[in-house]
């Protein structure tokens, strides 16, 4: 807990995120619309806003634990890795690169509509993964995985569930949106602090060699 009062800037989106998404959840539900991530409407209205705000409502207190729950775990050792001002961009940066695949693959869909941090959440953990890859993970708080077979699978799945699913959704998860959200914050990272790459390289040689 000490860790996350160290890291203003994961603090900050853990309460706005849980805040926002009570009151659309038990005050409010109209939120939900007004605020998810609608491309046709985007397309049509011009309703940019909804690329940042569909990132802080969830469908339920499920969705919602999830993700915070992953946020709270990565969000304050990346945060002092990356200083507040670059997590503030590897956060944001990754759920518009979630987003705007999202909006390329689902622009023409007129009852598309998706809520939640996971984008942005996703780039978080694959930035994680950069400079941990052999960190073990609970997967759902039991399965020990080293994050990066975590990484692997959570590409592989995202891409099979999206050719599989409908209209880009399967099981009512955006895995595009996953999977964009992985991709910016890899690259994010990188663009943020090179050295990254090579702190990924030097563990993976020691693993391989």
């Amino acid at each position: 807990m000490d860790a996350l009062f160290q890291a203003p800037i994961t603090l900050a989106l853990l309460l706005l995120n849980v805040g926002v998404s009570f009151y659309a959840l038990s005050g409010d539900r109209s939120m939900l619309a007004e605020l998810s991530f609608q491309p046709r409407r985007i397309w049509e209205e011009g309703e940019y806003y909804r690329f940042l705000t569909a990132g802080f409502v969830h469908v339920g207190t499920g969705h919602l634990a999830f993700n915070m729950f992953t946020l709270f775990f990565f969000g304050p050792e990346l945060e002092s890795v990356l200083g507040p001002a670059g997590f503030l961009i590897l956060y944001f940066g990754s759920e518009l690169a979630a987003h705007g695949l999202t909006f390329a693959l689902n622009r023409d869909e007129p009852g598309y509509s998706a809520v939640g941090a996971s984008g942005a959440v996703s780039g978080v953990v694959f930035a994680f993964v950069l400079y941990a890859p052999f960190a073990m993970l609970g997967i759902m708080f039991i399965i020990p995985m080293p994050a990066i077979l975590f990484a692997v699978l959570y590409v592989v799945g995202s891409i099979y569930a999206l050719r599989q699913g409908r209209d880009g959704v399967a099981g009512g998860i955006a895995h595009e949106a996953h999977l964009g959200g992985a991709v910016g914050g890899v690259l994010l990272t990188i663009l943020l602090d090179p050295r990254s790459v090579t702190v990924f390289l030097r563990q993976i040689g020691s693993v391989i060699g």
